[in-house]
């Protein structure tokens, strides 16, 4: 087993400026995690975001960077959110992955729609 990536297409919803980036996909991780490069290649000017505390794997907690509108797209899938501003690579937390319906495989190294539902994401809401 390795790590797993995916491409990932970013918009800006406000601006509709959209990137493509790869992210690590990570099931301990909760939300969108970007760089700051990412997001002022978004248009973002993180001085003028709200912020967010956060926990890190380390147990520190940090305030940073919040921004939103966020659209993510993945396969035929795509979710708004928010993202946090933080650390020297992006990441795919559990929230869009859910919310998107998608399944990780980590001994292909791979992220994919959810099989039992490859046209449309299903959200387990109980």
């Amino acid at each position: 087993m390795g790590l797993t990536y995916a491409t990932l297409k970013l918009t800006n919803l406000f601006n509709k400026q959209a990137i493509e980036i790869n992210a690590l996909v990570d099931t301990g991780a909760t939300f969108l995690c970007v760089t700051e490069e990412i997001a002022v290649q978004l248009g973002f000017d993180t001085t003028e975001v709200s912020r967010q505390v956060v926990t890190l794997a380390d147990g520190h907690q940090r305030k940073v960077p919040k921004i939103a509108p966020i659209e993510i797209t993945f396969a035929n899938r795509s979710y708004v959110t928010e993202a946090v501003v933080l650390g020297n690579e992006p990441l795919l937390g559990v929230i869009p992955m859910e919310a998107m319906d998608l399944v990780v495989n980590p001994s292909l190294q791979t992220l994919t729609v959810n099989p039992l539902h490859p046209n449309y994401p299903v959200a387990l809401v109980k």
